[in-house]
């Protein structure tokens, strides 16, 4: 009996990272650093101009060259990214957090909190994301928060519908009947069945999620409704240094290398986990 109740109780077991996931995680951490510790380490103004030095390639000194206006290419990416990716990361997690907790009570106490619920996620559903953060950077252009808040409400429904239809499923399992027989509270029970099982799919939703945020933000600067210059942002960078891209291609490329191996990043860190 003892044996049967451990093998109801115990969560799932642990699997094993394979390379490509090792590889994205590595990738990610370098980006991070560099986003991080780059505006440190370098130590360069990134809003230095010097016009004399328009376009100017890459050198021992400036590694990544020198833009239109003569600022530093490398010092101004790695703000550019500190300021996107955090953005990103800060509206994830405005999304997550509270769209799983919601997902958790509507699937826990059913009834007319689910159905309330499920309303109000149908109805940020039916809009379409991009036009929500739209429609709030209108009331506010260049400046942060209408892409925090537009990305933020348009991300936490996906939370909200697959915590609460795993959770229902997961509620009616015999492992939480078992618990729930033995006296464990609702706390137990969310921490030793339902977060080991809905964590894999939190973490692929946020994994995406992020992708999307960093691509959201960066077009939203590139058609000229998100931040605007002189901010360095990814989308604003690309959007200024594009009428330069055949006598210098080096500028645009970087703050799209930065775009492209964030993203290869996100993929391969969703890989297949070995058992």
């Amino acid at each position: 009996m003892n044996n049967d109740l451990d093998i109801l109780l115990a969560p799932p077991p642990a699997r094993r990272w394979t390379g490509a996931r090792v590889t994205g995680a590595l990738l990610l951490l370098l980006i991070a650093a560099f986003a991080l510790l780059g505006p440190w380490l370098i130590g360069v103004d990134p809003a230095h101009q010097t016009l004399s030095r328009f376009l100017e390639p890459p050198s021992l000194a400036h590694p990544l060259g020198l833009d239109h206006l003569g600022r530093s290419m490398l010092a101004r990416l790695a703000d550019a990214s500190r300021l996107s990716l955090s953005m990103a990361a800060l509206s994830v997690l405005s999304a997550a957090i509270p769209g799983t907790l919601l997902g958790l009570l509507a699937a826990w106490h059913g009834g007319w909190p689910e159905r309330v619920l499920t309303a109000v996620a149908d109805a940020v559903l039916a809009l379409p994301g991009l036009l929500l953060v739209l429609l709030l950077a209108a009331f506010a252009p260049g400046h942060f928060w209408p892409l925090y808040v537009g990305i933020s409400l348009a991300l936490w429904v996906e939370y909200f519908r697959v915590v609460r239809a795993a959770a229902s499923i997961l509620l009616a399992s015999p492992q939480v009947e078992a618990s729930q027989l033995l006296g464990f509270g609702s706390l137990y029970v969310v921490r030793r069945h339902l977060l080991p099982e809905l964590l894999p799919r939190l973490l692929t939703l946020m994994r995406f999620g992020y992708a999307g945020a960093v691509l959201a933000m960066a077009a939203l600067g590139f058609i000229g409704v998100g931040l605007q210059p002189p901010t360095a942002e990814l989308g604003v960078m690309m959007i200024e240094l594009l009428p330069y891209y055949s006598e210098a291609p080096w500028l645009i490329a970087s703050p799209m290398l930065i775009l492209f191996f964030t993203l290869l990043g996100m993929l391969l860190l969703g890989g297949e986990r070995k058992p």
